[in-house]
């Protein structure tokens, strides 16, 4: 396999995808909530390294159709440089499909509308991002470096010239004072934003990360109040919505508008049952 440095973070939607890690950590890296680069300074690796990488393992692998290039915000590298490896991309794959890399709003607002559409056309495709959640407060709370407003600009901008924005909420991460909060700004956002692709994790919390001072943790039967609350409210008009990831305690997969009341309907028979924790986080993944 390419040569990696550990950690390496993809998708579970990339599991199946060919990763070339492009840069390691993440050019951010400040907020509170994620333990997945602290202490892991950002670098750039050398284009020449790369490029190189890439023919190597398009002689083994040839029939390659998916690619993910990690790390953290790939979509902070330059215009030109992104150009120039998904252009390489293209030549040494034949088979190609699609490239995909997380990204924040801040890195696509930074390419102009132009630049955003040669980057389509050269098969980029899938941009993962974290929205976390539509309040602006809580954001500052947690120091996550990123404007509600823009980062609903952001998505509108990239699916407008052919992008499919993956956006992440995190349930849980205003803990027990900011629930309602957080609930009711994550929908507008996500109204605003109409994402292809949305995604529920619960917020676990990890080592190596401090919360904020006001922050309690939201027990398991208030987290599956706070994500119905959120579903309540969305207003989508063609979103695949999944709160299937390990840390979620009801799995759920469904598109909107067609299964709103059925994925309501689901976690409403959940609290009804008895087997939520009220007092705690419930039973939390040994991994994330």
């Amino acid at each position: 396999m390419p040569k990696y440095k550990e950690p390496l973070f993809r998708p579970p939607a990339e599991a199946d995808s060919m990763i070339f890690q492009v840069s390691h950590g993440c050019p951010h890296n400040t907020c509170c909530f994620c333990g997945m680069y602290k202490g892991i300074p950002h670098s750039i690796r050398s284009q020449e390294e790369v490029l190189a990488e890439f023919e190597e393992y398009a002689e083994i692998y040839p029939q390659t159709r998916r690619i993910f290039l990690a790390d953290g915000d790939v979509m902070a590298l330059p215009f030109e440089t992104l150009r120039m490896y998904l252009d390489h991309l293209n030549t040494v794959f034949p088979f190609l499909a699609r490239v995909n890399v997380y990204s924040n709003g801040s890195s696509i607002l930074q390419k102009s509308a132009s630049q955003l559409r040669e980057l389509r056309k050269l098969k980029l495709t899938t941009l993962y991002m974290g929205l976390e959640s539509g309040a602006q407060q809580l954001l500052d709370l947690v120091n996550k470096k990123e404007n509600v407003r823009d980062m609903i600009k952001a998505v509108n901008l990239a699916q407008d010239e052919g992008f499919r924005c993956s956006v992440m909420i995190l349930i849980g991460l205003g803990g027990r004072k900011f629930s309602s909060l957080h609930a009711v700004n994550t929908a507008l956002a996500l109204n605003a934003m109409q994402p292809r692709l949305l995604s529920a994790l619960r917020f676990v919390e990890v080592p190596n990360t401090t919360m904020f001072d006001e922050y309690e943790t939201l027990p398991e039967y208030d987290g599956v109040i706070e994500l119905r609350r959120i579903i309540s409210r969305l207003e989508l008009n063609k979103t695949v919505f999944r709160a299937n990831h390990t840390s979620n305690p009801v799995p759920l997969e469904g598109r909107f508008p067609h299964d709103k009341e059925k994925l309501i309907s689901i976690l409403t028979e959940q609290l009804e049952s008895g087997q939520l924790d009220h007092k705690g986080p419930g039973i939390t993944p040994l991994f994330l």
